[in-house]
């Protein structure tokens, strides 16, 4: 068992900026010849970058979960892959306060069965100190992982194994050994599930995901406040008659909260970026829509020094054509667009998460499927204050450490299914004949919205 410090909090996810400064500027990819995408991204208290994901590429199964760590200039310092034989992936990464690690996700390899929770903790290295895995034979995943005031972790995601309905939102409460504290379940007969989670300033927990049981069309976003055991306070939904979902949300400054994701009710476009602004008791003060007439999304929301908002995700309607680029918006306090910029080249590119940095710029994560080794790659942009990168071609030279080997995939390349549009598989089973039966939702087919 690790050893952790009492009574401290984890590093802040928002620095505060340092005035005057210069802000450095760069891209960098990492990654290998199959699939490695970055799903979370955190400056840590050196100045350098922790980006968490999944790979192909390297470990030991079909696909690993996968930390770099950076130094300020994006430069890798080090990788670490986790996971077994199976499907295992990151989605959350957190500094903690003793200078290590929490990285959440899900896995096939380990557990009670089919997917379950997968929770690990390193130290500054990135070596595994402990992991857990939290779930039982159903789908079980986490979205969102942070360090507690009290020196445990939360965590938020979705279940099929514990779930009134079909999924519901899963928040889970764990020690700093990794024990589980307390669970809870959100939601009705219909699929839920929760994104993002964070400790409020009051102890409790502020959730966002998204709800076809409740509101008011197939998919609202659906936010939830708890007190300190996970007990929900109060719920609210927003959206309107069609697919409306919530990735992201974070307390401001003035004890309410912002929250985005992607709305197909408003907006000019088949998918807009989705701002919404809400009190301290979850009402709304106001809602933005963002994008184009293509389709436009946004999987990350954090507060500025200046009080405005930087989101990130990725347009169809704007940047290089054809296909996606990462699209970075910067919003004043209330909600107004101040500027925009995009990243990437002529294929798929996404940012999935970002923060402003304690230089004044900012810094996103996501994947590149237009530079780097392989498939997709890890993607990280830095950038100065008003969303600029000096230099927008990244370092192309092989990632490949001593640490890390690269595996031989001539052989054994992930597949992809889909079109242009969200398309995602949330249960796999192979068959009698040796292949796979996969089941998930699209957007890109069939007659509906998703």
């Amino acid at each position: 068992s690790p050893t952790t410090t009492e009574n401290t909090t984890a590093v802040k996810d928002s620095p505060t900026t340092t005035e005057n400064v210069p802000a450095l500027s760069f891209t960098e990819t990492f990654g290998g010849k199959a699939s490695d995408i970055a799903r979370s991204v955190q400056q840590t208290a050196d100045g350098g970058y922790i980006i968490a994901g999944g790979t192909a590429s390297y470990g030991a199964g079909l696909t690993d979960a996968y930390l770099v760590k950076t130094d300020g200039g994006g430069n890798e310092e080090w990788s670490q892959t986790f996971g077994g034989e199976g499907y295992d992936e990151a989605f959350s990464v957190q500094q903690t306060a003793d200078g290590g690690y929490i990285i959440a996700g899900d896995t096939t390899s380990f557990g009670a069965g089919g997917w379950d929770i997968y929770v690990i903790k390193t130290d500054r290295e990135g070596n595994e100190e402990w992991y857990q895995t939290l779930g039982k034979k159903g789908y079980d995943a986490a979205y969102a992982v942070q360090q507690t005031a009290d020196g445990g972790y939360i965590i938020a995601g979705v279940t099929t194994s514990f779930s009134t309905g079909d999924y519901d939102a899963y928040l889970v409460k764990i020690d700093e050994e990794g024990n589980e504290e307390w669970s809870q379940i959100f939601g009705d007969t219909e699929n839920d599930g929760a994104h993002s989670v964070q400790q409020t300033a009051d102890g409790g927990y502020i959730i966002a995901g998204g709800t076809a049981s409740y509101g008011a069309g197939g998919w609202d976003t659906y936010v939830i406040k708890t007190d300190e055991e996970g007990n929900e306070e109060w719920y609210q939904t927003f959206g309107g008659v069609a697919f409306d979902i919530a990735w992201s949300v974070q307390q401001t400054t003035d004890g309410g909260y912002v929250i985005t994701g992607n709305a197909e009710s408003f907006g000019t476009g088949s998918n807009d970026v989705y701002v919404i602004k809400i009190d301290g008791e979850g009402f709304e003060e106001w809602s933005r829509t963002f994008g184009g007439e293509e389709y436009d999304e946004s999987y990350s929301i954090r507060q500025t020094a200046d009080g405005g908002y930087i989101i990130a995700g990725s347009t169809e309607s704007f940047g290089v054509a054809p296909g996606h680029d990462a699209y970075v918006i910067k919003l004043n306090g209330e909600g107004f667009e101040e500027w925009y910029q995009t990243f990437g080249g002529v294929a798929y590119d996404r940012a999935y998460a970002g923060q402003q940095t304690t230089d004044g710029g900012y810094v996103i994560a996501g994947s590149t499927n237009s530079f780097g080794a392989g498939d997709y790659d890890f993607y990280l942009v830095k950038t100065d204050g008003e969303g600029v990168v000096n230099d927008l071609t990244p370092d192309l030279t092989p990632d490949t450490t001593p640490d890390q080997t690269e595996k031989d995939v001539t052989d054994s390349l992930p597949k992809t299914f889909g079109g242009e549009r969200y398309d995602t598989a949330v249960s796999i089973q192979q068959t009698t004949d040796g292949g796979y039966i996969i089941a998930g939702r699209t957007e890109s087919f069939g007659a509906g919205g998703n």
